[in-house]
């Protein structure tokens, strides 16, 4: 006879507890959508009628204070929070489409709503917030649950205080992924996330498939990185300009792990001189990663001296193997970046946009690099391995 599982009432307790949590956060993302939809038709229904100049000025207070006689109780509809309707509507419009129109793009994620309002009025009016599309162009699905799952509160926190769509975009998806509250989201906007991720030229936006795709790696890359443990006295060398890629290449190998820490974090190294070979063509990948969060392979191309335009066509045919060859079913499109000693980053950022591949330009330095009173207020190795191990 098979044992018998022996659950506790504290494993109950939790399991249940979990199960209930994870209904109340499904109940929450449904009422935040079933939310959006009716704000989105009423502003839409408000901004026809005011911008075209129907109404008079003092229409939408009017029909504010008309509300709130006639509907005790109802919260959410002040003259400001209609206001605020219209303008998210006005802010959405071209690219959220209100049901029944919205059914007619083909290039509309489809995402269902509450129940229609048994309303002739309403139909007419459009006041039916049975869905809401989103254009392909710039939802995915995910983009688009994250769109939905955050309040109207934190919607217009963003709009009033971003001015991009690419900014509108990275602060939903981490206000979804992060679960803000409306507080965290200000600090985060007050902070200025968005202007403090990676200034890496690059053309993720325009060339991976998913936008919560593209945020992940514009965050992700540092614009500059740091190969203070590259020592070129060390090396040997009687000129720095004579350290070529090869040298760093093997140096970065010799320290795989600061790397990968400088790299970033979920980061583990596949190789290096990765060999790929297509149609009796060989190519050799100067440094081979993969990114767990990102789900993807990353291909570092290093490059002694100042940015070409040609190391970009270079990479792409890497970037095209890779995911034609050796990428997983399961995993997202590879992902090249160049690391050169020098670039003019409005220029990489031209000239990056016309391949379809994601790629990023970095640079890096090394200790020689360094100014003489900065490699002073760093600490030795033996310095160093003292304060990691506490004897201090």
């Amino acid at each position: 006879m098979a044992d018998i599982e022996v659950i506790t009432l504290s494993q109950a307790v939790e399991t249940i507890k979990t199960a209930i949590l994870q209904s109340q956060a499904r109940a929450a993302r449904n009422v935040s959508a079933n939310q959006l939809a009716l704000y989105f038709s009423v502003g839409g229904y408000i901004s026809l009628n005011t911008r075209q100049q129907q109404w008079g000025s003092g229409a939408i207070k009017s029909i504010s204070e008309t509300l709130q006689k006639e509907l005790p109780g109802l919260q959410g509809f002040s003259a400001e929070s209609i206001n605020k309707m219209r303008r998210f509507y006005e802010e959405w419009s071209a690219i959220v489409f209100q049901s029944p129109l919205a059914t007619k793009n083909e290039n509309a994620i489809q995402q269902p709503m509450a129940s229609e309002i048994q309303s002739p009025v309403a139909t007419q009016l459009q006041l039916t917030p049975s869905r809401l599309d989103f254009s392909r162009d710039v939802f995915d699905v995910e983009m688009a649950h994250d769109f939905l799952s955050i309040s109207f509160t934190h919607h217009m926190e963003i709009l009033f205080k971003t001015e991009t769509l690419e900014q509108r975009l990275f602060y939903i998806q981490k206000s979804a992924e992060f679960n803000w509250n409306k507080y965290e989201l200000r600090d985060q906007l007050k902070k200025d996330l968005y202007g403090h991720q990676s200034l890496m030229p690059n053309n993720f936006l325009k060339s991976l498939p998913k936008h919560s795709q593209a945020l992940k790696a514009i965050e992700m890359f540092k614009d500059e990185y740091l190969l203070d443990y590259i020592n070129v006295e060390e090396l040997n060398v009687r000129d720095k300009s004579d350290v070529d890629e090869k040298i760093v290449e093997q140096e970065i190998i010799h320290n795989v792990k600061n790397f990968i820490m400088m790299f970033g974090h979920d980061f583990t190294f596949v190789g290096n001189q990765y060999h790929l070979e297509k149609f009796g063509e060989n190519e050799f990948i100067d440094l081979l990663f993969y990114n767990r969060e990102l789900a993807c392979l990353v291909a570092v191309e290093l490059k002694k001296g100042k940015f070409k335009p040609s190391y970009l066509g270079q990479l792409q045919s890497y970037l095209q193997i890779l995911d034609t060859d050796i990428r997983k079913p399961n995993e997202n499109p590879s992902i090249g970046i160049i690391l050169c000693r020098e670039a003019n980053k409005a220029y990489v950022e031209f000239v990056i946009q016309n391949y379809d591949s994601p790629m990023g330009v970095a640079t890096y330095k090394t200790a020689a690099d360094m100014p003489e009173e900065l490699r002073k207020a760093l600490p030795d190795e033996q310095q160093l391995k003292e304060l990691l191990s506490g004897d201090r």
